[in-house]
């Protein structure tokens, strides 16, 4: 398998579902701007969403897909199926009950992590409605976790595009139609979630591995192969929460600045998704799976060679996307958002934090590409003990950052965390002994540095051009200099590289 290839076809999928994503975020910025009722929506969606990383996407994928490629690599097909369907019964019914429980329990989870916030009663209705949308995300994440096995990748990459859909036809024909608009949101979650699911449902059934429920909840639980998943999921919901705990308490910290804080925190960390997803997100699919392959077989130089290859594309691409994003934060944030009841105010706002993520953005990036090679040696306490150790530090960074910088403090105490994490693991890997980088790394960087100097310039000089809050009413004007001006900044940041010798075959790469 090409992994290049691979990973372009993911960052495609990949691509479309954050270009939805930015158009979604847009229609949402115009119709209900950056006030209570979008905190409020965000509040609510967020309680969900940090619990479908909890137990579906995050720690479960972690878990699930090494033992998964166990299976199918030493035991074959029949015990594969047999695993997938014990293990789905179990995923499925657990998210299940916590659903119900969360749908009893949201005014108590809304005071706790949002006590600031002042539309209450509209994130409560929200989270009560967006709740199940964790057992939609449990399947499609099993789902995933088994295509992405069998090398299926095409269909988890596109499923987030549905949500998406139904979240950009909800803001523009559903939300007018409703007495409190924004509940329109929350009903696009649901509908998303069910969409989600069923596209999952013939790309199992081609390979075989559409799993068959029980009505019994326990059914399955005496499978070895489940009862190990669930061991290894112990501590990988730790991993996953410490940085979803981090994300809560900024929330709650947010609440409490000026109001419209949590909404332009948000529009920042969606412009960071960008990067994030297409290469952070599409590098961990692929390498999860291929390096859970090596360590199965017991191929350490092709584990090793995996990893450096990763490594060497998240430099590549995550420092020119940091300052790319970094110089430019106010043009993009201007051009995506700035339209209907998106202030001037807001735009200027929103446009801080993004900066100060961009100081943590290969951080970030990387944390994605390192903590997959523990997970492939199913080894989840040592990125446990990381994350833990990370999350005291980003808390203790934010009573140094807040009170100077207000809600980029925020923006900037997660993205040193990421720094600090991505160094831990780093270390963690050397000291194994189990990752033994290739020579070269020094030149490699030095050449990057030079080429994002001479890009982070140009991008500069083009921003210092036109007032783009003044552009509000000439969108296709401000997103066409935009486009020109990234397309300009890519000339230069890919031909200075070309120019020192870069070639795009010494990024190819065969998985054994």
């Amino acid at each position: 398998m090409n992994l290049l290839k691979t990973l372009s076809a993911i960052s495609s999928m990949t691509m479309l579902s954050r270009i939805t994503g930015l158009l979604r975020e847009t229609l949402i910025a115009r119709a209900f701007g950056a006030g209570g009722m979008t905190d409020a929506y965000i509040v609510a969606f967020r309680i969900p969403n940090l619990l479908r990383r909890l137990f579906a996407e995050g720690a479960f994928s972690q878990a699930f897909v090494p033992i998964l490629a166990e299976y199918k690599n030493k035991q074959g097909q029949e015990a594969s199926k047999q695993l997938v369907d014990h293990v789905a019964n179990t995923l499925v019914w657990s998210t299940l009950i916590v659903t119900v429980i969360g749908i009893i329990a949201s005014p108590l989870f809304i005071y706790l992590i949002a006590s600031g916030l002042e539309e209450t009663g509209a994130a409560v209705w929200m989270t009560r409605l967006m709740f199940p949308y964790i057992t939609f995300m449990a399947f499609v994440a099993m789902a995933g976790g088994v295509l992405n096995t069998w090398r299926e990748f095409k269909i988890p990459a596109f499923t987030p595009v549905l949500l998406n859909i139904s979240s950009i036809l909800a803001s523009l024909f559903l939300q007018q139609h409703l007495e409190t608009p924004i509940y329109a949101m929350a009903i696009a979650v649901f509908v998303g979630g069910v969409l989600q699911v069923a596209i999952q449902i013939p790309a199992l059934m081609r390979i075989g591995m559409l799993p068959s429920l029980s009505w019994n909840p326990a059914a399955g639980l005496g499978d070895p192969g489940v009862r190990r998943v669930l061991r290894k999921m112990g501590p990988a919901v730790f991993a996953v929460s410490a940085a979803q705990i981090s994300l809560m308490i900024n929330t709650s910290i947010a609440s409490r600045l000026e109001e419209g804080s949590i909404s332009w925190l948000s529009y920042a960390d969606r412009l960071m998704e960008f990067p994030t997803a297409l290469l952070g997100v599409a590098l961990g699919t692929i390498l999860l799976p291929s390096l859970s392959k090596a360590t199965a077989d017991e191929d350490h130089q092709e584990y090793s060679e995996l990893l450096d290859w990763g490594l060497r594309l998240t430099f590549l691409l995550s420092l020119p996307a940091a300052v790319g994003l970094a110089v430019l934060a106010e043009p993009m944030i201007a051009t995506l958002f700035h339209y209907g009841a998106f202030t001037d105010e807001a735009a200027r706002q929103s446009a801080r934090p993004l900066i100060a993520y961009c100081v943590g953005l290969l951080g970030i990036i990387l944390v994605k590409t390192l903590a997959p090679a523990f997970y492939a040696q199913q080894n989840i306490r040592t990125p446990v003990r990381i994350a833990t150790g990370v999350l005291v530090a980003t808390q203790l960074m934010n009573l140094v950052f807040v009170p100077y910088f207000q809600v980029a403090g925020l923006a900037l105490s997660i993205g040193m965390g990421a720094c600090l994490n991505a160094v831990l693991l780093y270390v963690g890997l050397r000291r194994r002994n189990i990752y033994r980088p290739r020579p070269g790394w020094l030149l490699f960087c030095v050449k990057l540095v030079i080429a994002c100097g001479l890009m982070g310039g140009t991008a500069w000089f083009g921003s210092q051009q036109i007032d783009w809050i003044g552009l509000q009413h000439h969108a296709f004007l401000r997103l066409g200099a935009l486009l020109l001006l990234v397309g300009v900044c890519a000339v230069v940041y890919f031909g200075a590289l070309l120019a020192m010798g870069f070639r795009l075959r010494d990024f190819k790469r065969i998985a054994r």
